[in-house]
């Protein structure tokens, strides 16, 4: 993991010495800004008197790091994926197991498109393929969905997970089409450059995915405020009412679904100009499907902004914590315990109801007991790794011997004071955690009492 998350390239200059403002060239000089472990923060400020905003230039157009660009090029497609998704969960109560069958099949569409037009046989330029995919990915909607949306709540699920399983096994019953174990590979760089770019830096890819991610976030936001995104809300919290008033709750639910397997089939275009290979296995599976449902639930499906969240903790979670540890799905499940018992709401939901608390002024008499639960949690979580590690190397890595480095640190998974230590300090953080955490919630209820005097109040005033 240290070589991979190192600068591997140097950064090319800029040779932006100067620019024109008004009729005479003024001096630019480079400053950092921020040092990253994937490269530097920038910014290129004017010598000049005259008041100016202090723009900073895009974090990634100068991280020289090629996994830096590969994990944010990946951030953009999640967070298509996870709002796409969050249309059938958070937006229409539509718990879903098998929506990787549309980014999966829209990438499928999008990648033999591209090989199409390599081979002559079609013209579709590059910055075209994400809406291929997304026309395959509603297409497939309009087919699925309509059998799909008969049907709510377990039922619905039940249905999902179905056909989420029956598509992936026809990726290798049909390996003409899903190119069988191996996949389908392709090659982004084809045909005359658009505009110059040929999308052959990982920094160009990531551009047109950043815009892609852009117009379709704006799209899926200013549709909750169409009247199909609002009365998808109301089919969701009362599907009866909205019989009585005259809708089609079903109708509802499919066109929703229709939408919602559009954008996540352009998250699956933008995969296939992103990775150039594509797998049924990979793309395909209820794990990935599985994926979106966890990391959206844990960045908040009631909110707009949890699935971006989520997104992003999505990539992280597969691209650095998978490198870190051989138990991260273990860690990533017992995350997702936790936030089922404490916030069910998921990160957005604490995000909200500390922002009501900043509106009156509340916030600061929280902060001590912030870091009391966050220095226990920590405590306790770093026994509980360290047990975890020591498990996983007795299972996995026997033959390289007891001892194990983790954290700095090293363990004797065979040892009896290594485990008695870890025992001892998992027991020792989660009991006083859990002693901060009744006094927070004595004073967290105060607080709101508090806040509610003075709403009531200010509606007497």
């Amino acid at each position: 993991m240290v070589t991979r998350a190192g600068l591997t390239h140097e950064r090319p200059p800029y040779h932006i010495d100067s620019v024109r403002e008004g009729n005479r060239d003024v001096p630019v000089t480079e400053e950092i800004v921020l040092s990253l472990p994937f490269g530097s923060l920038l910014r290129f400020r004017k010598d000049s008197e005259a008041p100016q905003a202090k723009v900073l230039v895009v974090a990634p157009m100068l991280w020289s790091s090629r996994l830096g660009h590969t994990m944010l090029s990946q951030m953009g497609i999640a967070i298509i994926a996870c709002l796409s998704y969050n249309i059938l969960l958070g937006q229409g109560g539509m718990l879903s197991f098998g929506h990787a069958v549309y980014t999966g099949l829209g990438s499928f569409i999008a990648i033999h498109a591209m090989n199409m037009a390599t081979k002559g046989s079609v013209h579709i330029p590059l910055v075209f393929i994400p809406l291929v995919g997304g026309l395959a990915g509603a297409f497939f909607a309009i087919l699925l969905g309509f059998v799909t949306t008969k049907k709510s709540g377990t039922t619905f699920a039940m249905i999902t997970l179905g056909i989420g399983e029956l598509v992936a096994s026809m990726a290798l019953m049909f390996p003409e089409f899903f190119g069988g174990e191996g996949g389908i590979t392709t090659d982004r760089v084809y045909g005359k450059a658009f505009f110059g770019i040929s999308f052959g830096p990982a920094i160009q890819v990531y551009y047109l995915i950043a815009a892609y991610c852009f117009v379709c976030t704006a799209a899926m936001f200013a549709f909750t405020g169409t009247p199909l995104g609002r009365i998808l809300n109301a089919v969701r919290d009362n599907p009866e009412r909205v019989e009585f008033i005259g809708y089609n709750t079903q109708r509802v639910r499919y066109f929703a679904f229709i939408i919602a397997g559009f954008f996540a089939g352009i998250g699956g275009g933008l995969a296939t100009i992103n990775f150039e290979i594509i797998t049924g296995a990979d793309s395909l599976s209820v794990i990935r499907s599985g994926g979106y449902l966890l990391f959206t639930f844990l960045g908040g499906a009631t909110f707009f902004f949890g699935p971006i969240i989520g997104a992003v903790l999505l990539v992280l979670a597969s691209v650095l914590l998978s490198e870190l540890s051989k138990a991260w799905l273990l860690y990533l499940g017992l995350v997702f315990l936790f936030m089922v018992m404490y916030a069910p709401g998921g990160i957005a939901s604490l995000i909200m109801m500390n922002l009501r608390l900043a509106k009156y002024g509340k916030l600061r008499q929280l902060w001590s007991s912030y870091l009391a639960l966050g220095g226990t949690a920590l405590v306790g979580v770093m026994g509980a790794a360290c047990m975890i590690e020591m498990t996983y190397h007795l299972q996995l890595n026997a033959a390289l011997g007891p001892e194990l480095t983790f954290l700095g640190a090293t363990l004797n998974a065979a040892g009896f004071t290594s485990w008695f230590g870890a025992i001892f300090v998992m027991v020792t953080g989660f009991g006083l955690f859990e002693l901060c955490r009744r006094q927070f919630l004595r004073q967290w209820s105060t607080i709101q009492e508090e806040i509610e005097h003075e709403i009531k109040r200010g509606e007497a005033l």
